[in-house]
């Protein structure tokens, strides 16, 4: 098997949402597992000096539509959260921690209901007790995942995570780096898909 490719995505974006509904799926499709990396979107917006679309009102508009219309092709239940945007930095830790704990294909789990939550249902996934409950259901120990996305390591990890991405030329997300070719934006999966296609050939 190949190299994993690397996914890097925000829990606040909802392009990254639309991202997670498909990309084990053609990953898997060309033999590759997916590496999921959880980033903080401001730390590259500050770095960058960018501001976020809802601070864009022209640009929001437009986003807001097409977040609509590409969900609606794609058959993936979405709406905007109530009280969106907002800085959520524990769903990245919990995911982190469970990672660590528990293995990436559970943190990948648990990152994708916490999205789907968050996009499809309205929840709010910047409370812990509803990270805990999502996590619980997968089988992890709740009380130990509370402590957990307190743990000063934990922190330092998560605010490390998105210093490394920027390193490697992460500026945005959903953000794909496969065998070194970068790919930005849920746009950019035929793209993605096509490399991977490539690449698999000429292995």
């Amino acid at each position: 098997m190949q190299e994993p490719i690397e996914f890097y995505f925000d829990f606040i974006s909802p392009y990254a949402y639309l991202a997670t509904t498909r990309i084990d799926q053609l990953a898997a499709a060309h033999g590759r597992k997916v590496r999921w990396r959880p980033v903080l979107l401001v730390t590259l917006f500050q770095a960058m000096g960018n501001q976020p679309a809802p601070l864009v009102p022209l640009k929001w508009r437009y986003v807001q539509h097409d977040l609509e219309r590409s969900a609606r092709a794609a058959g993936i239940p979405y709406r905007l959260p109530p009280g969106f945007p907002k800085l959520m930095v524990d769903p990245g830790r919990a995911m982190l921690w469970i990672e660590e704990h528990y293995g990436s294909d559970k943190a990948a789990a648990f990152a994708r209901n916490s999205m789907k939550a968050y996009f499809a249902d309205g929840v709010d996934i910047d409370d812990k007790d509803v990270l805990a409950g999502i996590a619980a259901a997968l089988g992890v120990e709740r009380e130990a995942l509370l402590a957990g996305m307190a743990d000063s390591a934990i922190k330092a990890r998560f605010k490390q995570a998105s210093e490394q991405a920027m390193e490697l030329g992460v500026c945005g997300v959903p953000f794909v780096i496969a065998d070194g070719e970068p790919f930005w934006g849920n746009d950019r999966f035929d793209q993605l898909e096509a490399w991977l296609a490539g690449q698999r050939q000429a292995a």
